[in-house]
């Protein structure tokens, strides 16, 4: 497996959830225009076309991107939203990463 691949696929994936989800609050919650809205459902579609480049079965896959959302999730709260993350954050985005790389890039017989 060519990990370097595999975590561009998942930064990648992390990035159009997390972007199209942020379009479509910006538009619900926020009354931007429909076409915000638009543009985030059309996002949030690539997003799931891109999760079937990685190697691994479905539910691995699916299992280990929940701890990138995680960690993307506060990365982008802290650089789009301007919350900075604190100890408990930065702890459980570390627990998340160290899950996804077992499940992930573990040895596998």
């Amino acid at each position: 497996m060519n990990v370097t691949r595999s975590v561009f696929f998942f930064v990648l994936a992390g990035l159009l959830e997390i972007g199209g989800g942020y379009l479509m609050w910006l538009w619900l919650r926020e009354k931007w225009a429909w076409w915000v809205g638009t543009l985030g459902a059309f996002v949030i579609i690539l997003y799931g076309v891109v999760p079937t480049f990685q190697p691994a079965n479905f539910g691995r896959v699916y299992a280990a991107y929940g701890g990138v959302f995680v960690i993307l999730s506060i990365l982008w709260g802290w650089w789009i939203d301007g919350v900075k993350p604190d100890v408990w954050d930065i702890l459980g985005g570390g627990i998340c990463i160290l899950g996804v790389s077992v499940i992930m890039y573990a040895p596998r017989s």
